[in-house]
């Protein structure tokens, strides 16, 4: 086989833009075989009451389960030594690297081909953009929601400071992506790639510093959970006003309207406007005003 016929088989389509290479297939034959044909990726469907956490109820006992483990464990462990953990630490975080690297992956190779075919504005509001393959990957990262509840028992059992932007980070965050699941919402893809890239990106920090490794970009991992934030209010606020002219004002100007439910819609614009805010108070005081007062000491010293 000469180079050229080489070259050939592996270029890149439209259908399969990495290497001519379907990674959707693959997936789903790798975790067929896994899980010895339980969990079929080309297979599932979601609705609730279906797979697991699918309910509304059973949401919201994983969420209540987790305050009470992180508060309650806080009390309890309160006069105990500090546990270091650092090999279950440097395992949890390469794990969720690996898994947010995954579903990034398959849903760029996903994707790729409805914002050639279809657009911008129809891969964001209209029903081609709500596909099967879509939708396990939705589901798939609305689960690991819930494995990274484990960030926060880590810091609790190694006595460390939680703060309101991190316990109300992870329970909202596990709501949210329930909320859109079961809304249906076409946009969901502009939230969730851009937080798999940053959790890429955050739990390799995270696996580094584990293993002593220190790293000059610490400072842009909220940089960038800023900027995802600043790209999700602007996709988000789009979406949910041109669903409320499309619905009660159509005589203002809009595009269409887009598929999701208003609760849906709404609740995305709420949550992430508030992750925003949270996240930017939460940089000026670590990075700004802690960076002056300790610039202050070393030029008093």
């Amino acid at each position: 086989m000469v180079l050229s016929d080489i070259l050939g088989e592996y270029t890149p389509t439209v259908d399969r833009p990495f290497f001519n290479v379907s990674l959707w297939s693959h997936f789903d034959g790798i975790v067929s075989y896994v899980t010895n044909g339980r969990f079929v990726p080309s297979e599932f469907q979601f609705y609730p009451g279906g797979p697991p956490l699918s309910k509304f109820s059973h949401v919201l006992i994983g969420i209540a389960t987790y305050y009470v483990l992180v508060f309650g464990g806080r009390y309890v462990l309160r006069n105990t030594r500090p546990f270091s953990l650092h090999y279950l630490f440097q395992c949890h975080n390469l794990f969720l690297t690996t898994v947010s690297l995954t579903l990034l992956t398959l849903m760029v190779e996903q994707l790729i081909p409805l914002l050639i075919r279809h657009g911008l504005f129809d891969t964001v509001c209209s029903k081609y953009a709500w596909t099967q393959p879509l939708m396990t990957l939705y589901y798939l990262n609305y689960l690991t929601k819930f494995v990274e509840f484990v960030d926060t028992l880590f810091l609790v059992v190694k006595h460390k400071n939680l703060t309101f932007l991190h316990t109300y980070h992870h329970g909202a965050t596990a709501l949210l992506c329930y909320i859109q699941l079961v809304g249906h919402t076409t946009i969901a893809w502009v939230p969730i790639t851009l937080n798999l890239g940053v959790h890429v990106v955050m739990y390799w920090y995270y696996f580094l510093a584990a293993r002593g490794i220190r790293v000059w970009w610490k400072e842009w991992v909220t940089r960038f959970q800023i900027i995802q934030f600043i790209l999700d209010v602007g996709f988000i606020y789009f979406a949910a006003y041109q669903k409320t002219t499309y619905r009660f004002y159509p005589w203002l100007p809009h595009c269409g309207d887009c598929v999701g439910t208003l609760t849906s819609n709404y609740s995305g614009c709420a949550i992430i406007s508030s992750y925003l805010f949270l996240f930017i108070a939460f940089y000026i005081e670590v990075y700004k005003r802690n960076g002056k007062k300790v610039s202050t000491k070393k030029k008093n010293n």
